[in-house]
Protein backbone atom coordinates (compact mmCIF):
# COMPACT_ATOMS: atom_id res chain seq x y z
CA UNK A 1 0.00 0.00 0.00
CA UNK A 2 0.86 3.52 -0.75
CA UNK A 3 2.03 6.37 1.72
CA UNK A 4 -0.72 8.39 0.68
CA UNK A 5 -2.96 5.22 0.81
CA UNK A 6 -1.76 4.28 4.53
CA UNK A 7 -2.52 8.12 5.71
CA UNK A 8 -5.68 7.77 3.69
CA UNK A 9 -6.68 4.82 5.57
CA UNK A 10 -5.67 6.46 9.04
CA UNK A 11 -7.96 9.06 8.31
CA UNK A 12 -11.08 6.77 7.95
CA UNK A 13 -12.95 8.52 5.02
CA UNK A 14 -15.98 6.27 5.20
CA UNK A 15 -16.66 8.70 8.04
CA UNK A 16 -15.83 11.48 6.34
CA UNK A 17 -19.29 11.72 4.56
CA UNK A 18 -21.74 12.41 7.66
CA UNK A 19 -19.72 15.56 8.80
CA UNK A 20 -19.78 16.90 5.21
CA UNK A 21 -23.33 16.07 4.41
CA UNK A 22 -24.44 17.55 7.54
CA UNK A 23 -22.72 21.14 6.71
CA UNK A 24 -24.61 21.27 3.18
CA UNK A 25 -27.70 20.34 5.13
CA UNK A 26 -27.62 22.81 7.45
CA UNK A 27 -26.43 25.63 4.82
CA UNK A 28 -29.46 24.32 2.81
CA UNK A 29 -31.77 24.81 5.75
CA UNK A 30 -30.75 28.13 6.28
CA UNK A 31 -30.98 28.78 2.96
CA UNK A 32 -35.05 27.82 2.57
CA UNK A 33 -35.38 29.92 6.18
CA UNK A 34 -36.70 33.13 5.79
CA UNK A 35 -35.44 35.36 4.10
CA UNK A 36 -35.71 32.79 1.97
CA UNK A 37 -32.85 31.96 0.02
CA UNK A 38 -30.66 34.45 0.40
CA UNK A 39 -27.56 34.61 2.75
CA UNK A 40 -26.46 37.47 4.64
CA UNK A 41 -23.06 36.73 4.13
CA UNK A 42 -22.79 36.68 0.31
CA UNK A 43 -24.60 38.11 -2.70
CA UNK A 44 -24.26 36.25 -5.33
CA UNK A 45 -25.40 32.64 -6.27
CA UNK A 46 -21.29 31.41 -6.34
CA UNK A 47 -20.31 33.11 -3.31
CA UNK A 48 -22.67 31.45 -1.64
CA UNK A 49 -21.99 28.00 -3.54
CA UNK A 50 -18.00 29.07 -2.37
CA UNK A 51 -19.18 29.40 1.30
CA UNK A 52 -21.10 25.92 1.60
CA UNK A 53 -18.41 24.06 -0.33
CA UNK A 54 -16.15 25.44 2.08
CA UNK A 55 -18.02 24.76 4.96
CA UNK A 56 -18.48 21.57 4.09
CA UNK A 57 -14.92 20.61 2.86
CA UNK A 58 -13.55 22.16 6.65
CA UNK A 59 -16.40 19.84 8.65
CA UNK A 60 -14.73 16.37 6.51
CA UNK A 61 -11.39 17.45 6.98
CA UNK A 62 -11.93 18.26 10.93
CA UNK A 63 -13.55 15.35 11.06
CA UNK A 64 -10.51 13.69 9.82
CA UNK A 65 -8.42 15.76 12.81
CA UNK A 66 -10.67 14.22 15.36
CA UNK A 67 -10.38 10.82 13.92
CA UNK A 68 -5.83 11.04 13.90
CA UNK A 69 -5.76 12.32 17.10
CA UNK A 70 -8.24 9.37 18.45
CA UNK A 71 -6.24 6.99 17.38
CA UNK A 72 -3.02 8.85 18.79
CA UNK A 73 -4.02 8.34 21.65
CA UNK A 74 -6.00 5.65 22.01
CA UNK A 75 -2.89 3.15 20.12
CA UNK A 76 -2.48 1.20 23.32
CA UNK A 77 -6.51 0.39 22.96
CA UNK A 78 -6.42 -0.18 19.30
CA UNK A 79 -4.15 -2.65 19.50
CA UNK A 80 -6.74 -5.04 21.08
CA UNK A 81 -9.42 -3.74 19.30
CA UNK A 82 -8.55 -2.72 15.73
CA UNK A 83 -4.66 -4.43 15.21
CA UNK A 84 -5.66 -3.58 11.67
CA UNK A 85 -5.08 0.10 11.73
CA UNK A 86 -2.25 1.88 10.48
CA UNK A 87 -0.42 2.89 13.66
CA UNK A 88 -0.95 -0.44 15.77
CA UNK A 89 -0.33 -2.10 12.47
CA UNK A 90 2.95 -0.49 12.50
CA UNK A 91 1.68 0.71 8.85
CA UNK A 92 2.24 4.52 10.42
CA UNK A 93 4.17 6.42 13.22
CA UNK A 94 3.43 8.60 15.80
CA UNK A 95 5.21 11.36 14.16
CA UNK A 96 3.67 10.72 10.74
CA UNK A 97 0.04 10.23 12.67
CA UNK A 98 0.87 13.85 14.12
CA UNK A 99 1.96 15.15 11.16
CA UNK A 100 -1.13 14.18 9.01
CA UNK A 101 -3.76 15.56 12.16
CA UNK A 102 -2.13 18.82 12.62
CA UNK A 103 -2.58 19.73 8.80
CA UNK A 104 -5.95 18.42 8.54
CA UNK A 105 -6.56 21.30 11.82
CA UNK A 106 -4.94 23.61 10.44
CA UNK A 107 -6.73 23.27 6.75
CA UNK A 108 -9.82 22.78 8.11
CA UNK A 109 -9.74 25.98 10.41
CA UNK A 110 -8.26 27.99 7.15
CA UNK A 111 -11.40 27.46 5.59
CA UNK A 112 -13.40 28.22 8.27
CA UNK A 113 -12.01 31.46 8.51
CA UNK A 114 -12.42 31.97 4.82
CA UNK A 115 -16.54 31.54 5.02
CA UNK A 116 -17.34 33.74 7.67
CA UNK A 117 -16.04 34.04 11.92
CA UNK A 118 -19.07 32.45 13.27
CA UNK A 119 -18.05 29.16 10.93
CA UNK A 120 -14.67 29.81 12.57
CA UNK A 121 -16.05 29.88 16.07
CA UNK A 122 -18.31 26.70 15.80
CA UNK A 123 -15.12 24.81 14.40
CA UNK A 124 -12.78 25.88 17.13
CA UNK A 125 -15.68 24.73 19.46
CA UNK A 126 -15.50 21.48 17.75
CA UNK A 127 -11.96 21.14 18.17
CA UNK A 128 -11.95 21.40 21.92
CA UNK A 129 -14.96 18.70 22.48
CA UNK A 130 -13.26 16.39 20.34
CA UNK A 131 -9.71 16.79 21.52
CA UNK A 132 -10.88 16.80 25.22
CA UNK A 133 -12.52 13.47 24.38
CA UNK A 134 -9.21 11.83 23.39
CA UNK A 135 -6.77 13.51 24.61
CA UNK A 136 -5.65 14.12 28.47
CA UNK A 137 -6.01 15.35 30.97
CA UNK A 138 -9.51 15.21 30.59
CA UNK A 139 -9.88 12.51 28.40
CA UNK A 140 -14.19 12.19 28.89
CA UNK A 141 -13.55 9.10 26.58
CA UNK A 142 -12.82 7.11 29.79
CA UNK A 143 -15.99 9.27 31.65
CA UNK A 144 -18.84 7.41 30.96
CA UNK A 145 -21.75 9.28 29.54
CA UNK A 146 -19.28 12.36 30.01
CA UNK A 147 -18.22 10.77 26.71
CA UNK A 148 -21.27 10.90 24.62
CA UNK A 149 -21.79 14.07 25.75
CA UNK A 150 -18.57 15.45 24.20
CA UNK A 151 -19.24 13.57 20.74
CA UNK A 152 -22.77 14.37 20.80
CA UNK A 153 -21.79 18.29 21.22
CA UNK A 154 -19.43 18.79 18.04
CA UNK A 155 -20.58 15.89 15.62
CA UNK A 156 -24.56 16.71 15.90
CA UNK A 157 -25.33 19.83 17.25
CA UNK A 158 -22.52 21.88 16.02
CA UNK A 159 -22.48 20.43 12.97
CA UNK A 160 -25.69 21.94 12.16
CA UNK A 161 -25.37 25.12 13.74
CA UNK A 162 -21.89 25.53 11.93
CA UNK A 163 -24.00 24.78 8.26
CA UNK A 164 -26.72 27.65 8.99
CA UNK A 165 -23.49 29.85 9.49
CA UNK A 166 -22.44 29.33 6.13
CA UNK A 167 -25.58 31.61 5.00
CA UNK A 168 -27.15 32.79 8.43
CA UNK A 169 -26.54 34.41 10.99
CA UNK A 170 -26.62 31.84 14.10
CA UNK A 171 -27.62 34.36 16.89
CA UNK A 172 -30.52 35.32 14.74
CA UNK A 173 -32.66 32.53 14.79
CA UNK A 174 -33.45 29.43 17.13
CA UNK A 175 -34.24 27.25 14.47
CA UNK A 176 -30.69 25.99 13.81
CA UNK A 177 -30.16 25.54 17.59
CA UNK A 178 -33.19 23.72 17.91
CA UNK A 179 -32.73 21.41 14.95
CA UNK A 180 -28.70 20.98 16.08
CA UNK A 181 -30.13 19.72 19.69
CA UNK A 182 -32.25 17.31 17.37
CA UNK A 183 -29.38 15.71 16.11
CA UNK A 184 -27.24 16.12 19.40
CA UNK A 185 -29.56 14.26 21.34
CA UNK A 186 -30.02 11.22 19.17
CA UNK A 187 -25.84 11.30 19.15
CA UNK A 188 -25.90 11.34 22.58
CA UNK A 189 -27.35 7.87 22.36
CA UNK A 190 -25.51 6.85 18.48
CA UNK A 191 -22.17 7.33 20.24
CA UNK A 192 -22.36 3.86 22.07
CA UNK A 193 -22.83 1.82 19.38
CA UNK A 194 -19.20 1.57 18.20
CA UNK A 195 -18.39 0.93 22.09
CA UNK A 196 -19.90 -2.74 21.82
CA UNK A 197 -17.57 -4.29 19.92
CA UNK A 198 -14.99 -2.61 21.90
CA UNK A 199 -15.73 -4.10 25.37
CA UNK A 200 -12.26 -5.73 25.82
CA UNK A 201 -9.47 -3.29 24.86
CA UNK A 202 -11.62 -0.24 26.24
CA UNK A 203 -11.34 -2.24 29.62
CA UNK A 204 -8.11 -2.97 29.43
CA UNK A 205 -7.25 0.64 28.64
CA UNK A 206 -8.97 2.04 31.05
CA UNK A 207 -11.83 3.52 28.70
CA UNK A 208 -14.82 3.52 31.24
CA UNK A 209 -17.21 3.33 28.26
CA UNK A 210 -21.40 2.57 29.15
CA UNK A 211 -20.91 -1.35 28.09
CA UNK A 212 -17.35 -1.73 30.31
CA UNK A 213 -19.20 0.10 33.32
CA UNK A 214 -22.92 -0.99 33.01
CA UNK A 215 -22.27 -4.02 30.93
CA UNK A 216 -24.19 -4.62 27.43
CA UNK A 217 -27.84 -5.11 28.62
CA UNK A 218 -27.43 -1.76 30.86
CA UNK A 219 -25.61 0.61 28.28
CA UNK A 220 -28.30 -0.67 25.69
CA UNK A 221 -31.36 0.23 28.39
CA UNK A 222 -29.73 3.76 28.90
CA UNK A 223 -28.90 5.11 25.17
CA UNK A 224 -32.25 3.09 23.30
CA UNK A 225 -34.88 6.19 24.22
CA UNK A 226 -32.05 8.60 22.68
CA UNK A 227 -32.77 6.81 19.13
CA UNK A 228 -36.62 7.64 19.56
CA UNK A 229 -37.22 10.85 21.74
CA UNK A 230 -35.10 13.18 19.65
CA UNK A 231 -37.15 12.69 16.79
CA UNK A 232 -40.32 13.00 19.27
CA UNK A 233 -39.13 16.46 19.78
CA UNK A 234 -38.16 17.52 16.54
CA UNK A 235 -42.44 17.10 15.82
CA UNK A 236 -43.06 18.86 19.09
CA UNK A 237 -41.03 21.52 17.81
CA UNK A 238 -42.73 21.70 14.38
CA UNK A 239 -46.15 21.31 15.93
CA UNK A 240 -45.43 24.15 18.55
CA UNK A 241 -44.36 26.50 15.15
CA UNK A 242 -40.36 27.04 16.01
CA UNK A 243 -39.50 25.74 12.95
CA UNK A 244 -40.73 27.55 9.33
CA UNK A 245 -39.96 23.94 7.45
CA UNK A 246 -42.80 22.72 5.09
CA UNK A 247 -44.84 20.50 7.09
CA UNK A 248 -45.76 18.11 4.11
CA UNK A 249 -42.09 16.77 4.44
CA UNK A 250 -41.34 17.32 7.71
CA UNK A 251 -44.42 15.46 9.58
CA UNK A 252 -43.41 12.26 8.19
CA UNK A 253 -40.15 12.98 7.94
CA UNK A 254 -40.20 13.03 11.43
CA UNK A 255 -42.46 9.57 11.64
CA UNK A 256 -39.85 7.79 9.61
CA UNK A 257 -37.41 8.74 11.92
CA UNK A 258 -39.07 7.61 14.99
CA UNK A 259 -39.73 4.29 13.74
CA UNK A 260 -36.14 3.71 12.27
CA UNK A 261 -34.63 5.07 15.51
CA UNK A 262 -37.28 2.64 17.18
CA UNK A 263 -35.75 -0.42 14.90
CA UNK A 264 -32.25 0.65 15.81
CA UNK A 265 -32.98 0.47 19.51
CA UNK A 266 -34.71 -2.96 18.94
CA UNK A 267 -31.86 -3.71 17.12
CA UNK A 268 -29.40 -2.98 19.87
CA UNK A 269 -31.48 -5.05 22.40
CA UNK A 270 -31.54 -8.18 20.64
CA UNK A 271 -28.16 -8.34 19.34
CA UNK A 272 -25.78 -6.03 21.91
CA UNK A 273 -24.98 -9.02 23.77
CA UNK A 274 -23.70 -10.82 21.11
CA UNK A 275 -21.33 -8.02 19.40
CA UNK A 276 -18.13 -8.18 21.74
CA UNK A 277 -14.67 -7.76 20.27
CA UNK A 278 -14.39 -11.96 20.60
CA UNK A 279 -17.82 -12.24 18.09
CA UNK A 280 -17.30 -8.94 16.61
CA UNK A 281 -17.30 -11.46 13.33
CA UNK A 282 -14.01 -9.14 11.62
CA UNK A 283 -16.32 -6.36 11.22
CA UNK A 284 -15.28 -2.91 13.88
CA UNK A 285 -18.97 -2.01 14.69
CA UNK A 286 -22.17 -3.44 15.42
CA UNK A 287 -24.72 -3.76 13.19
CA UNK A 288 -26.94 -1.00 14.76
CA UNK A 289 -23.86 2.00 13.58
CA UNK A 290 -24.44 1.63 10.19
CA UNK A 291 -28.03 2.43 10.97
CA UNK A 292 -27.07 5.20 13.01
CA UNK A 293 -25.04 6.25 9.75
CA UNK A 294 -27.71 5.96 7.46
CA UNK A 295 -30.29 7.28 9.54
CA UNK A 296 -28.19 10.69 10.32
CA UNK A 297 -27.75 10.47 6.34
CA UNK A 298 -31.65 10.53 5.99
CA UNK A 299 -32.65 13.14 8.27
CA UNK A 300 -30.12 15.48 7.30
CA UNK A 301 -31.17 15.19 3.71
CA UNK A 302 -34.92 15.60 4.77
CA UNK A 303 -34.78 18.55 6.93
CA UNK A 304 -33.12 20.19 4.13
CA UNK A 305 -35.35 19.84 1.78
CA UNK A 306 -38.39 20.33 3.71
CA UNK A 307 -36.71 23.97 4.36
CA UNK A 308 -35.80 24.44 0.92
CA UNK A 309 -39.73 23.73 -0.47
CA UNK A 310 -41.14 25.77 2.76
Amino acid sequence: MSRFAVYWTFLRPFTLLVPAAGMISGALMGLGAPPHLQSVWASSPWGVAFDVAAGAAMAGILNGFSNGINQIFDLEVDRVNKPSRPLPSGRMNLAQAWTVSILCLLTALALGALVNWQCLLMALAAVFFTTIYSAPPLRTKSRGLWANITIAIPRGTLLIVAGWSCVKDIFESPQPWIVGGVFGLFFMGAATTKDFSDIEGDRQGGCRTLPVLYGVRKATLIIAPFFVFPFLGLLAAWAAGLLSADSRILAPLGLLLCLWGAYIARLLLKTSHQWTSAGSGGFENHPSWKHMYLLTLVAQAGLALAYLVA
